[in-house]
């Protein structure tokens, strides 16, 4: 559930820019794509769960339903309303949030341009800073941004422990989300943050070798001169010219 392989790829195509693809990244990334736009909404939206803002890095270390871990990790970068997500295997790009700003960006340097990344999925509900004593409350909230709260369902969170992760106190829950999916999740208090994450599947996702401590600030912005492109101003150059083919009737 958690991991799939990754291809490379070029500049967005048009074929593939909808509301939930970013070429080139595995469901897992896209869904991390889709949860640094969600904390983007709700941190501007809602009061901090901390007394004191978190900046901290870390790795993220994704096991597939085979206990196989991925070749290479991805990184995370966290400094209060800023976040900054590399993911894992080779560097086609990285995402940038900017809370303060409610924006969201994917960037490639390759191509030097950057764009808005702005799709929910379920991952979207659950990295973001949580209350470590009630942490479905803000996993509730992402189900909204994400339209997946219909028919009244709702979050339902059981806590059943705590345990040690690589010598950092967790609080463990039982996790069902409103489309019925099943998780364990830890979170760690100290940062308020999910420390791991493990699917019905028994895949997992893992916020590993966490270092706490200030964030270099260049890590949050988009370098110098890079370009923003818009899929949809493509889609709709696409559509008055002589390629376009409509739907048939």
């Amino acid at each position: 559930m958690f991991l799939a392989s990754i291809r490379p790829a070029g500049l967005v195509d048009a074929s593939c820019v909808t509301a939930n693809t970013i070429p080139g990244f595995p469901p897992m990334c896209k869904m991390l794509a889709a949860a640094v736009v969600a904390f983007a909404v709700l941190s501007a939206s809602s009061a901090r769960c901390g007394d004191q803002p978190h900046e901290f890095s870390a790795d993220l270390v994704y096991d597939d339903a085979g206990g196989r871990t991925a070749a290479r990790s991805g990184k995370l970068n966290v400094a209060d309303h800023k976040i900054r997500i590399e993911p894992p295997d080779f560097g086609i790009g990285f995402f940038i949030v900017r809370s303060d700003a409610a924006a969201a960006y994917f960037v490639k340097p390759a191509q030097r341009v950057f764009m808005d990344a702005k799709q929910s999925s379920e991952l979207t509900q659950l990295l973001v800073p949580v209350d470590p004593d009630n942490p479905c409350r803000q996993w509730q909230a992402m189900a909204q941004i994400a339209g997946v709260t219909d028919q009244g369902t709702a979050w339902h969170c059981e806590r059943i422990g705590d345990e040690s992760i690589a010598g950092r106190r967790t609080l463990k829950y039982r996790g069902i989300s409103p489309r019925k999916d099943r998780y364990l999740i830890w979170i760690d208090p100290r940062i308020d943050f999910v420390a791991r994450i493990e699917a019905d599947d028994c895949s997992t996702v893992e916020v590993a070798n966490i270092q706490e401590g200030p964030q270099p600030a260049q890590l949050f912005e988009i370098p110098a001169g890079y370009l923003k492109f818009d899929p949809q101003k493509l889609i709709d150059r696409i559509k008055q010219s002589d390629v376009w083919v409509g739907s048939p009737q």
